[in-house]
């Protein structure tokens, strides 16, 4: 062969693995309120400085996590309130395992409630739990952890951050059930 016929053998399986790893894109973040943590010491920090978190562990080849991630933003855009109520994301494939480790993280994307730097609950009222295998209860009945895209319960649970004292924009809900429609449809006319 000559080296002309191995360039172009080159450039095709160049072409095929961009190809292959165009959709492991990172997932588009559209919210300034979302905080992106990269080091353990960003989330330390950040758990230490506000009151009520929920922390997004995504990773971006993960189909649910992209599709969770534009409710997660506009829940963030509408609720976050400085001291009170943070939203943030991890992604577990850029960040020491030990964190999503300590945290009991298996499954992508979990949702993690923290109350003053430590995981915590939060009472929610009008989600049917029993039968729900997405959400974890702790003690006094209260979510921990959401595990998958479930907007309803991630919806009811900002929702209760926010009632609770996360002193954000008033937890409305059927403004909030409006706009993860909103969204849902949103995201069915981009596929």
């Amino acid at each position: 062969m000559d080296k002309i016929s191995y360039f172009w053998i080159a450039l095709a399986i160049f072409l095929i693995i961009r190809k292959f790893f165009s959709e492991r894109n990172p997932i588009p973040e559209t919210s300034p309120k979302v905080h992106k943590i990269t080091t353990p010491a960003e989330l330390d920090t950040l758990l230490s400085s506000t009151r009520l978190v929920l922390v997004d562990f995504y990773a971006d080849w993960c189909p649910p996590c992209r599709a969770i991630a534009p409710i997660f933003s506009a829940l963030a855009d509408g609720h976050a309130a400085p001291g009170k109520l943070a939203f943030a994301k991890v992604n577990v494939d850029h960040i020491d395992t030990a964190v999503s480790g300590k945290y009991g993280v298996t499954a992508m994307p979990t949702f993690v409630v923290f109350r003053d730097g430590q995981p915590g609950g939060v009472a929610v009222e009008g989600l049917k739990i029993r039968g729900r295998s997405s959400v974890l209860v702790g003690e006094g009945g209260k979510v921990e952890r959401i595990k998958g895209a479930d907007q309803e319960a991630l919806v009811a649970v900002v929702r209760a951050l926010v009632e609770e004292g996360g002193d954000g924009a008033p937890a409305d809900r059927d403004a909030m059930v409006g706009l993860v429609k909103a969204l849902a449809e949103e995201g069915k006319k981009g596929e």
